[in-house]
């Protein structure tokens, strides 16, 4: 039994340490963004609305879900104005050039843009400098896109 699980080490020390992450956050078991929030409520609402499975579209390989039909025609019409920033990951995080969730239940508008953060501590603790944590999350990501 021992030389079968030692001889499994090889395999294991193989095996590549990490996997990228999507461009979009969408959690393990799920294709769907903004864990089905509508993006586009965010600035037309100003809070986290459910969105409906008949009102959906693909962005980046993954599903939006919207309110209305209004709300989805709006984003098709301008994406990068309603996505969320840095692919719906937490925005403090990602000051730092980590991937970590993004809730939808904890976010914000800055200057035109939704924002995600991990949870309501994080946010925080984010909120303590948004421009500088912006300013470092924007290098971060653009440097992770390359």
């Amino acid at each position: 039994m021992l030389a079968l699980a030692v001889s499994g080490l090889p395999l294991i020390a193989a095996a590549p340490a990490a996997r990228a992450e999507p461009p979009i956050y969408t959690g393990v078991f799920s294709n769907t963004a903004l864990q089905g929030h509508d993006p586009v409520a965010y600035f037309t609402e100003g809070k986290p609305v459910k969105g409906d499975e008949a009102f959906t579209t693909e962005y980046m390989g993954v599903e939006f879900r919207f309110a209305s039909a209004a709300n989805r025609d709006a984003f098709l019409a301008d994406p990068q104005a309603y996505a969320p920033q840095y692919g719906g990951y937490c925005a403090w995080a990602m000051a730092d050039g980590k991937h970590a969730k993004g809730d939808a239940r904890h976010w914000r508008i800055v200057d035109g843009k939704l924002y995600l953060n991990y949870n309501k501590s994080i946010q925080k603790k984010w909120d303590a400098d948004i421009p500088g944590f912006i300013e470092r999350a924007d290098t971060e990501w653009s440097d992770i896109n390359k």
